[in-house]
C-alpha cells in the first residue's frame, strides 16, 4: 500500500520529519516558549502543570514531589513520537517507518556526500579497483547483530530511566550521538547498515513491522514490481525511481519482510528476540511502581519533567509496602528489567515446547516455523497492547473523556485486525502465493483464452490456489505448454537475481511439482536459459560498446 507513495513525497516528508526532530533536540538546550506554557498561571494551556499532571500529589516513596514548570521537550518525545513510532510499525509495517526514519535519513549523509569508506582491491589482472565496504554475512557483526541490538535496547530503557528521561540536555547529547554514530556508520560501511545492523530500535521494528503490518504490501504478490516495501530507491536523470539497493543485508526487510521472517524464524536469536523484549517492556512499566510505590507517578508523566533525576542515582531503588529496600536505584533498575526480560525468555521457551507438545498429543500440524510463529504473533500482540496501557497515557488523559475512551478501543480493534490476518500465515502460504505470482505471469502469455473457463474472471481475480487449480485443468495445458511456462519462471528468477536459483528454490520446486516437471527437465531448462541470457548479455555488452565507440568518435570529429 504506502510502497507505492513517490520517493519525491517521501524525501519531502522526511526532510519535514527530519528538521523538526532537530528543532526538538534544540529545545532540549534552549525553551522558553513551552517552559511558559506549563506555567501553573498560564490557564488557557492545555499543558499547564496542574491540567497534565492532573494529581495534587505525586508521591514517590511517601514523599511528594515538587513540580516545577518545565520545558515540553523531553515529555513530548517520550510521551508522543515515541509511541506514535510503535502505532505506525504495528500498522503500516516497516515500509512506512524506514522511509520516513530520521535518523536512517541522516546515517546515509556520507553517501549522499560522497563520503564513504572505500577497500583496495587487487585483481588478477593487476588493476586496482576501489570498493565500498559491507557487512560480511560471516563476520561477527554478520551474525550477531541481533543480540547487538537487543543489548543496546536494554541499555537505552535503563538509560532512558536512570539518566535520560528528565534531564532535557543529557537527552539532547544523548540524541546527537546517536545521529553521529549513525553517520559514522553510514561513512564505514554501505547502504542502510546503520538501521540493519546497529540501530537499537531495528529489534522494535522487526517485532512490529514482520511478517508484515496490518497495511503494508505484500512484496511478494507484486507482479513486475522492481521496487518494492521500503527498498532504497533513487531518482534518476529522467524523474523515473530505480533501485538503490546495494545488498547490504541478505533477506532484507525493506526488501521483502516476510521472507526474511521466515527465512530465520527458526534461529536462536529471534527467541531471544521476541521473548526478552516482552520481559524487557513489562519490566520498564513495572519498576516505576517498584520505585514509586505507586502508579500515579508514570500515568502523570511527572517522570519526564522530574527535578534532579541524577541525584535520585544512589537512593533506594525499591519502596514495597511503605518500606524503601537499601538498593540503589543505579543497580535496582537495570537489575529489574534484565529479570524480567530473562524469566521472560525463558517461560517464552517453555511455553513454545508445550504448544508443540499440545499440537503432537491431538494430531494437528506439528512445524517449527508455524509453532514460533504462533508464539511470536501472540507475544507481539499482546506487548502492543499492554505498551498502550501506559505509553503516552498522560496527555491521552488530558483529551476529551470521549476521545480518552476512543484510544484504546482503536488500539484493541488495531491490533485484533492484526492479529487475525497474521496468525494463519505460514511459510507455505507465502512460498505458494510466491509461486502462483510467477505463473499467474507465464499462464497470461499462452496463446488460450483463459477468461473463457473462469466466468469472465482475470487471472489476476484468482487466489493462489486457483491459479495452481487451473493450471492442472486448463483444457490445452498439454506437457509442452507446461514446460514453456515453466521456462519462464525460471527465465524471469535468474534474470531478476543471477542467485534466484539457489535463494528461490522452494518456489520452483512448488511449481515444478504442480506443472508435473521433472528434475531432469529443470536442469535442462536451467542450462538452456543460463545459455540464453549469457547470449543476450554478451550481445548487449556489444551494442553498449558500439555505442562507446560511436560516440568517441563523434566527439572526436567535433573537436
Amino acid at each position: 500500500m504506502f510502497a507505492k507513495l513517490s520517493e519525491k513525497s517521501m524525501h519531502l516528508v522526511r526532510w519535514i520529519l527530519t528538521v523538526s526532530w532537530l528543532f526538538l533536540i534544540a529545545s532540549l538546550f534552549y525553551d522558553p516558549i513551552s517552559l511558559w506554557l506549563t506555567q501553573p498561571e498560564t490557564n488557557w494551556s492545555p499543558f499547564n502543570i496542574n491540567k497534565i499532571t492532573q494529581f495534587e500529589c505525586v508521591k514517590v516513596q511517601g514523599t511528594c514531589l515538587n513540580e516545577e514548570p518545565f520545558g515540553m521537550g523531553a515529555a513530548l518525545f517520550w510521551g508522543m513520537i515515541v509511541p506514535a513510532a510503535i502505532f505506525i510499525l504495528m500498522i503500516g509495517g516497516h515500509e512506512v517507518w524506514r522511509r520516513i526514519c530520521p535518523l536512517s535519513f541522516m546515517s546515509q549523509i556520507p553517501r549522499a556526500l560522497g563520503l564513504q569508506r572505500y577497500k583496495r582491491v587487487d585483481s588478477k589482472t593487476g588493476k586496482t579497483r576501489y570498493e565500498r565496504i559491507k557487512v560480511h554475512k560471516n563476520s561477527w557483526l554478520g551474525r550477531n547483530h541481533l543480540y547487538l541490538q537487543l543489548g543496546l535496547f536494554y541499555l537505552g530503557i535503563n538509560a532512558r530511566i536512570l539518566f535520560i528521561n528528565s534531564e532535557r540536555t543529557i537527552l539532547g547529547l544523548f540524541l546527537i550521538g546517536t545521529i553521529l554514530a549513525s553517520i559514522l556508520v553510514g561513512y564505514l560501511y554501505e547502504g542502510k547498515s546503520w538501521c540493519q545492523y546497529f540501530c537499537p530500535m531495528a529489534p522494535v521494528q522487526k517485532i512490529y513491522g514482520e511478517p508484515r503490518g496490518l497495511f503494508n504490501s505484500a512484496a511478494h504478490e507484486g507482479e513486475g514490481q522492481k521496487i518494492t516495501q521500503s527498498m532504497c530507491r533513487t531518482i534518476d536523470s529522467q524523474g523515473q525511481e530505480s533501485s538503490n539497493c546495494v545488498g547490504c543485508k541478505a533477506t532484507c526487510m525493506d526488501i521483502d519482510a516476510e521472507k526474511g521472517y521466515w527465512a530465520n524464524i527458526t534461529k536462536p536469536e529471534q527467541q531471544w528476540l521476541y521473548y526478552a523484549y516482552f520481559g524487557f517492556v513489562i519490566g520498564y512499566f513495572v519498576y516505576y511502581y517498584l520505585y514509586a510505590g505507586n502508579w500515579e507517578y508514570y500515568m502523570s508523566g511527572v517522570w519526564a519533567h522530574e527535578e534532579n533525576q541524577l541525584s535520585n542515582l544512589l537512593n533506594p531503588g525499591f519502596y514495597l509496602f511503605n518500606h524503601p529496600i537499601a538498593i540503589p536505584k543505579l543497580v535496582a533498575a537495570p537489575l529489574t528489567i534484565g529479570s524480567f526480560g530473562l524469566i521472560s525468555y525463558w517461560l517464552g521457551k517453555k511455553l513454545e515446547k508445550r504448544y508443540k507438545a499440545y499440537l503432537f498429543r491431538n494430531n494437528k500440524l506439528v512445524n517449527d516455523e508455524v509453532v514460533r510463529h504462533r508464539m511470536f504473533t501472540l507475544v507481539t500482540f499482546v506487548i502492543f497492547n499492554f505498551f498502550f496501557i501506559f505509553a503516552g497515557r498522560n496527555f491521552v488523559r488530558m483529551l476529551p473523556v470521549q476521545i480518552q475512551y476512543l484510544f484504546p478501543i482503536i488500539i484493541a480493534l488495531s491490533s485484533g485486525i492484526w492479529l487475525y490476518k497474521t496468525w494463519p500465515r505460514n511459510p507455505y502460504i507465502y512460498q505458494r502465493e510466491n509461486s502462483a505470482v510467477r505463473l499467474r505471469k507465464q499462464l497470461s502469455k499462452l496463446n488460450v483464452n483463459i477468461p473463457e473457463f473462469l466466468d469472465g474472471r482475470s487471472l489476476n481475480d484468482l487466489d493462489a490456489d486457483e491459479v495452481y487449480v487451473l493450471a492442472k485443468i486448463l483444457p490445452g495445458f498439454d506437457k509442452q505448454k507446461r514446460l514453456k511456462a515453466y521456462k519462464g519462471v525460471v527465465k524471469e528468477s535468474i534474470s531478476e537475481d543471477s542467485f534466484a536459483i539457489k535463494k528461490d528454490s522452494d518456489v520452483l520446486i512448488q511449481i515444478r511439482l504442480e506443472l508435473e516437471i521433472s528434475e531432469a527437465e529443470h536442469q535442462l531448462i536451467v542450462e538452456e536459459v543460463m545459455k540464453q541470457l549469457s547470449a543476450e548479455k554478451a550481445k548487449n555488452a556489444e551494442v553498449i560498446q558500439q555505442e562507446h565507440s560511436t560516440n568517441s568518435k563523434i566527439e572526436t570529429l567535433s573537436l
